[in-house]
């Protein structure tokens, strides 16, 4: 029983695998300079450069994203402008 059920997880580890390697060999291959996969690189570069830029504070520069205050309306600050904005 356990060994079925082994055997199973292994065959889906196995395919998951396989999906990775084929998708990275899709995106560093030759296959890379297509427009489908300049298209993906585009926005996952800017998905970096928006991250870096939502955590640059202003006054203070640069935060950790892991450092920022997440307020109630959702948006995030930096930990030294929400100490000023509580202790005035």
């Amino acid at each position: 029983m356990y060994a079925i059920l082994l055997e199973g997880v292994l065959f889906v580890a196995l395919l998951a695998a396989a999906a990775t390697l084929v998708w990275h060999l899709f995106l560093r291959d030759a296959v890379a300079r297509s427009r489908v996969a300049r298209r993906l690189r585009q926005l996952e570069n800017r998905r970096r450069i928006e991250r870096e830029w939502e955590s640059t504070c202003p006054i203070h520069g640069a935060q950790r994203e892991d450092d920022l205050v997440l307020l109630p309306s959702g948006e995030r600050i930096c930990p030294a402008c929400y100490k000023e904005a509580l202790h005035g």
